[in-house]
């Protein structure tokens, strides 16, 4: 059996949903365009930089869900999926998750963008599951924080564990298992994982798997 991980944002999409889910979110009038926008890069710059403060991210992120009714969200984010996720999704990452869905791999997204935004996403890549960050809810109503540990980071390892015991397995369950990437973020995974694969990667990931002899590939 194999396990196949693929992070989202810049590895599957051709681009990052978490900032375009803000960009979004602005461009339709309901974040303030003055104060957004330049929060929002300034978060981005940091993520790319590796100096990014998850919680603080998170409480950027997740607080616009609370204003708002599910209904509405959902609203949003069905619009949000047809103008700025599916022109992201290429030909070349659908034809590889179909490839390792068809060999019968045990195959999950694993991304610190949060569930609300992820979820519509893994499932139009016909992939079944998902390791995210999960904003919290009370009464079907988000709270605007987090619930549990970001994967983010050594989170993503922490995320995953917990998610394969509760299918009733784990690491020595799979003769192989994979991890996509692009970014230096995610090494502490990709460090965990017998077939670690840079995609599209940034320079400092590409410089450590051109040094430790990983595959490196193109889904763009």
């Amino acid at each position: 059996m194999e396990l196949v991980l693929f992070d989202l944002d810049n590895t599957l999409l051709a681009g990052d949903s978490d900032f375009e889910w803000a960009q979004f979110l602005i461009s339709k009038g309901v974040l303030d365009k003055e104060v957004y926008e330049a929060r929002n890069q300034q978060f981005y710059d940091q993520y790319k930089a590796g100096t990014l403060d998850i919680f603080e991210f998170l409480d950027f992120q997740l607080k616009p869900l609370a204003r708002h009714s599910r209904a509405q969200l959902d609203a949003w984010h069905r619009e949000f999926m047809d103008t700025r996720v599916r022109p992201m999704m290429t030909p070349k990452a659908q034809t590889l998750v179909k490839q390792h869905l068809d060999s019968g791999a045990v195959v999950a997204i694993v991304t610190a963008t949060n569930s609300f935004v992820t979820g519509p996403i893994a499932r139009a890549f016909g992939i079944p599951h998902l390791v995210a960050t999960i904003p919290a809810q009370e009464d079907g109503a988000f709270t605007g924080k987090p619930r549990g540990t970001p994967a983010f980071k050594a989170g993503k390892i922490e995320r995953v564990e917990a998610w394969l015991e509760s299918l009733g397995l784990c690491w020595e369950s799979f003769a192989k298992s994979s991890f996509y990437s692009d970014s230096h973020n995610d090494l502490p995974l990709m460090n965990k994982v017998g077939n670690p694969v840079a995609v599209d990667p940034d320079d400092t990931l590409r410089a450590h798997a051109t040094g430790h002899g990983w595959p490196v590939i193109s889904l763009r």
